[in-house]
């Protein structure tokens, strides 16, 4: 068991934990939500021994494994390197591949990863680094296993197999810190919750028996509302805005959805849409999508979507900097600062115009992504997991976004994880199979039952 009591820790003059109490059990699922920045991710690291707490109590525990939610993976090292980083098994003085394979192998059996383990992991799908992340904590048996959004790249039968997993090891008398945005996840794998808020904790380990989705939302929320889902017009009629040869079409105003499982072509009409991939009449590079007016918003938001070591207000002003091809961001300083606060406001961003990114929350960060787009004003929205490890609020606010840039004519193609998500904002959605689209599913047909039979049907 670990019981830690009174946590506290501060950041200058930022208290970003405040006197929290929790307790893990073994064999029980203990999971921790809260809005983005509410300190879930401090409590991590805490718990972890990744940082040291101001105050409280934290005792000494052995095996502590940690999934943290930024990955760690390392690209250009094998899958067999990753999985064993520091202390691979060895015979004698030389590492024993044989062994490895052998501890790996039914690891990543029970986590449905069928990769090669002399695969270089950067030529993995972001879904199967997350999956060994996993897969790593797994190898190490482990007392306590702390789990920090570790859903939040997966498509739905990655997610299944995962829960299978979790109740295995909560069988063999594991206690899992479990750390998540998808509320109704939570509340099906968890033994307890804890609800953080403004780093203060206001529900500590109630028993999810006693509990519902609407009373976790309050308590994440207090006095704040869900921004309103935003009321926007059907797709404007006339040509088509955007047309990808041989595949679809969309319309003014209209947002159009793309489904399908690992590795069933949706996602490369993305990366050509955007410039990073190859199709007919796509852009030929990233930087021409960009002065095309093409915002991509990627899912892998510090690979490709930020300056990390640099401040909020050049992050939002990159796009539109880059569009135009000229100017400098040094001579028109306080111009892009004035801008990145407008954002701020209105996507109630926590950090200010000079906050270094890599100091702010996931979900923050994937706001400035945001952020960066409406700023450059673009023509067409392609949008990959756009909300992925953001907290219920900031996603209905994001939504709401994007709904008001339909409503302003300009076309969305979307792609997501989370069925709900794309039955919540699409007016279309085609499922891929295999580089082919086979099924086209309305709006007034949309359900999340409807595209899970989709997407496999005949795999």
């Amino acid at each position: 068991m670990l019981r830690a009591t009174g946590l506290t820790r501060r950041y200058g003059g930022v208290t970003a934990l405040s006197e929290v109490d929790i307790v893990l059990r073994p064999g029980e699922v203990h999971a921790v939500v809260g809005e983005n920045g509410a300190g879930k991710s401090t409590l991590v690291k805490i718990l972890s021994g990744v940082e040291r707490p101001d105050a409280g109590v934290l005792p000494r525990i052995a095996g502590v494994a940690l999934v943290a939610q930024e990955l760690t993976v390392f690209p250009d090292l094998t899958v067999a390197e990753n999985l064993f980083p520091l202390a691979p098994p060895r015979r004698g003085l030389l590492v024993s591949r044989r062994r490895m394979a052998s501890l790996a192998a039914p690891v990543l059996a029970e986590l449905g990863l069928d990769v090669p383990l002399d695969a270089r992991a950067g030529t993995m799908s972001l879904a199967d680094q997350q999956l060994l992340e996993i897969g790593r904590a797994l190898l190490r048996n482990p007392a306590v296993l702390i789990l920090d959004e570790p859903t939040s790249a997966l498509p739905a039968d990655a997610v299944a197999r995962l829960m299978g997993v979790l109740r295995r090891l909560v069988a063999r008398g594991v206690a899992v810190l479990y750390v998540s945005h998808f509320l109704e996840e939570v509340l099906r794998i968890a033994t307890r919750i804890t609800v953080l808020r403004d780093g203060r904790s206001v529900l500590t380990g109630v028993e999810t028996a006693t509990v519902d989705l609407d009373g976790v939302v309050a308590a994440m929320l207090g006095d704040r509302a869900l921004a309103p889902a935003a009321e926007r017009p059907p797709p404007r009629d006339g040509p088509p805005a955007l047309v990808v040869d041989g595949l679809f079409s969309v319309a003014p105003g209209e947002i159009v959805g793309l489904a399908g499982l690992q590795g069933a072509g949706h996602l490369e009409v993305l990366s050509a849409l955007s410039g990073r991939g190859s199709g007919p009449g796509t852009p030929r590079s990233p930087r021409a999508a960009v002065r095309a007016g093409v915002a991509f918003v990627p899912s892998d938001r510090k690979r490709y979507g930020l300056m990390l070591d640099q401040p909020v207000w050049r992050n939002t002003s990159a796009a539109a900097w880059l569009g135009a091809g000229l100017g400098s961001w040094w001579l028109r300083r306080e111009t892009h600062r004035a801008a990145a606060r407008r954002h701020i406001e209105r996507l109630r961003i926590r950090g200010g115009p000079d906050d270094l990114v890599t100091t702010l929350s996931g979900g923050n960060q994937q706001k400035v992504v945001f952020a960066k787009w409406l700023e450059a004003d673009p023509r067409l929205l392609v949008l990959d997991d756009p909300t992925r490890g953001v907290d219920v609020g900031a996603r209905a606010e994001m939504h709401a976004v994007i709904a008001a840039l339909a409503a302003e004519g300009k076309p969305v193609v979307l792609a997501s994880t989370d069925l709900a998500e794309l039955c919540e904002l699409c007016d279309r959605v085609l499922v891929f199979q295999r580089g082919r689209v086979v099924a086209r599913l309305t709006r007034s047909e949309l359900s999340e039952r409807a595209l899970s039979v989709a997407m496999n049907a005949g795999t």
